[in-house]
């Protein structure tokens, strides 16, 4: 089976085609990725300039892996998304749990509920509690009084999922799935042991540093926020008065989030923004450590915010991954366990996927775990049909869900 993933950054767009055979291993055609400045803040500024990008990025994949592509998996930015867990419960049942139970506590609930203005891209049930006790299977066949429904669901502005599917569909290319980006990176990264016993998965990006947390096998959260890795290099600009192009420099050669004595005396030459032409300037690593650090502790302790507001801290999940092109920033992985008290590790690309290209890049997992989503292992959490105008399902549209659960 071949399985495409398109993602549409802020500095960048990337596609993977990936072949996922029988066995479930893991084979990689193709990656590719161009440059790009037209998208603002997840906004297309120039919508035939971003086409023709696309165009030409889809034909130099379909050269490489010599698959013609047909169809994509879309990562989607979370930004001005609504994520938010719901519940639902009924009690005076005092007997067996059945099938109709089930029934009417999911349909009782907000569970097929959509916002005209919303389109829902996650929809996922997390468990059951019955009478207090936590259970993530189906809960038919236990004796219980109450029965209480938990899910989670994510909403993107259909304003936003329009504009890309427009963008796609203008290739004469459908788009199979809308795949939220945290759930990107965490395919991409995560082992199935650290998706078991909980992890999360922080990809610091360009312009958005997207969170999600794995659970049980489950996908139990995600979020974005819009701080990244350019707000280092916008800092550096200002902070030593020199090019954009000169602090990417110094973020990505020199910066280290672990401070040496040496730090003072090492001295990099940098060109003064304004002034006469050719002029330089010296400044010592010291100075472009103590503009890095506040930043990147701000980004960290906002994800750290994020995680609390949603009670999720109280899981003490003690495992941290840390990807996207952030993550390259020396030192920030035990930057990073201070701020957590967690254990942390910079998430590559898994390394049982096959590749004749090199893929120990962070900055590879969001087109590449987006071409690792397999729907029919998220059925019914995330599912296109159900977008706008999409209200209610009705019994007919629950029957057959439930279907797959009994």
């Amino acid at each position: 089976m071949i399985k495409v993933g398109l993602n549409i950054g802020n500095s960048k767009i990337s596609c993977a085609v990936s072949e996922i055979e029988k066995n479930k291993k893991i084979k990689l055609l193709s990656f590719q990725s161009f440059q790009t400045n037209i998208i603002k803040k997840n906004i297309i500024t120039n919508f035939e300039e971003l086409s023709n990008d696309i165009k030409s990025l889809i034909s130099e994949s379909e050269k490489k892996s010599q698959t013609k592509i047909n169809s994509i998996n879309l990562n989607i930015p979370m930004i001005d998304s609504v994520s938010k867990y719901y519940d639902s419960e009924i009690e005076n049942l005092e007997k067996q749990i059945t099938d109709l139970d089930v029934k009417k506590v999911i349909n009782n609930s907000e569970y097929f509920n959509v916002d005209d203005d919303y389109y829902q891209i996650f929809n996922k049930i997390n468990g059951y509690v019955l009478d207090g006790n936590l259970l993530f299977n189906m809960p038919i066949g236990n004796y219980a009084n109450k029965l209480k429904l938990l899910f989670y669901k994510i909403l993107i502005p259909y304003k936003n999922i329009q504009s890309y599917k427009n963008l796609i569909e203008s290739q004469n290319i459908s788009v199979e799935s809308f795949v939220p980006s945290p759930l990107s990176s965490g395919l991409a990264t995560l082992s199935n042991d650290e998706k078991k016993i909980g992890t999360i998965c922080i990809d610091l990006g360009h312009s958005n540093t997207s969170i999600s947390i794995f659970e049980n096998n489950k996908f139990i959260y995600g979020d974005s926020i819009l701080v990244g890795s350019n707000n280092i290099t916008n800092d550096l600009a200002r902070g030593v008065s020199t090019t954009l192009e000169s602090a990417e420099r110094l973020k990505t050669l020199y910066s280290s989030l672990i401070s040496s004595p040496s730090d003072e005396y090492e001295i990099i030459e940098i060109p003064i923004i304004s002034g006469e032409s050719g002029k330089f300037n010296q400044i010592n690593k010291l100075k472009i450590n103590s503009i890095v650090k506040p930043r990147v502790e701000e980004t960290l302790e906002i994800v750290w915010q994020k995680i609390k507001q949603n009670n999720l801290h109280k899981k003490q999940i003690k495992n941290v991954v840390l990807t996207g092109g952030g993550a390259q920033l020396e030192g920030i992985s035990q930057y990073a366990e201070l701020i957590f008290s967690s254990n942390v590790r910079i998430g590559l690309p898994k390394d049982d996927i096959i590749s004749e290209q090199s893929i120990t890049n962070p900055g590879y997992t969001d087109a590449l775990g987006c071409s690792l989503f397999d729907q029919s292992e998220f059925a019914d959490k995330i599912n296109e049909k159900q977008g706008k105008n999409q209200k209610r399902l009705g019994f007919k549209g629950f029957f057959s869900w439930l279907d797959q659960y009994i």
